[in-house]
């Protein structure tokens, strides 16, 4: 072997050891404050690359390997080709995980809704993210394993950038109510909501319907489940003290006559 070959393999030992010393560091750094698995495996594959670039280069420079080296370059080119070709999809969720991983429009623990081409995929709350796939745990119980080049591609409604989280109420009342004294009385039970933020709302008479006047108003609060709590409450506070004060609440009615046959 001649001197040549034998610094240019130090050096390319070197400077493999001294890339592999900066990812650690820099990826040390990145998952002290986030331990996603999107990061914890571009860690591994940076350092993977790293070391196939650096045994490759210094089979390169010894005789004895070099033919083999570019041999085994050869092969691992077109295997890399049949299975890159074989897996598009889970590729793309992995590209996908990474997009997810940098640009953060999701978390663990987030309320979030997925939608895409108009339709609801999942909504609840973000329980995992893999390099594969969001796991989302609806409110009614069920898990929603949703693939990360879906959640990437789709409109993410993310409920926990907001200050406050905002639900219309309506409640229809008959032709002849003394609409102040409902606002009174809607404003009153507002007022026993510790959680709304908004409790001066104005409620105002959004239509006109066959059977009487519809007022609508929307309830703030902090947090979508203390919305899903006080929403709850007013529907049955409210119709409940509009029946106690002789407000009347129009339903619809069916009268079905018997016909006997002559």
């Amino acid at each position: 072997m001649h001197m040549e070959n034998l610094i240019g393999i130090i050096i390319a030992v070197l400077v493999t050891c001294v890339l592999l010393i900066v990812s650690n560091s820099f990826f040390r750094r990145i998952l002290k404050d986030n331990t996603r698995l999107p990061l914890k495996f571009l860690h591994s594959t940076v350092n993977f690359i790293i070391i196939i670039i650096g045994v490759y280069t210094v089979l390169n420079m010894i005789t004895l390997t070099k033919e083999f080296s570019t041999m085994l370059l050869q092969s691992s080119t077109l295997i890399i080709a049949i299975v890159t070709f074989a897996a598009q999809q889970t590729l793309g969720n992995i590209i996908a995980g990474f997009s997810l991983s940098i640009t953060h429009p999701v978390e663990i623990g987030h309320k979030v809704r997925i939608v895409s081409g108009g339709s609801i995929v999942a909504e609840g709350i973000i329980k995992d993210i893999t390099i594969r796939h969001v796991v989302i745990q609806q409110y009614d119980g069920q898990t929603c394993i949703v693939p990360n080049s879906l959640v990437d591609s789709s409109v993410i409604v993310n409920t926990n950038y907001l200050d406050r989280v905002g639900n219309y109420l309506e409640f229809q009342v008959g032709y002849d109510t003394d609409l102040e004294k409902a606002r009174s009385i809607i404003h009153g039970l507002l007022a026993k909501e510790d959680a709304v933020l908004n409790k001066d709302v104005r409620i105002y008479t959004s239509k006109v319907t066959d059977n009487g006047l519809l007022l609508k108003f929307t309830v703030w609060t902090a947090t979508i489940d203390e919305n899903y709590v006080v929403c709850s409450n007013l529907r049955e506070n409210i119709v409940q003290a509009f029946l106690q004060e002789g407000i009347n609440v129009p339903y619809q009615t069916i009268t079905v006559t018997a016909v006997q046959d002559s």
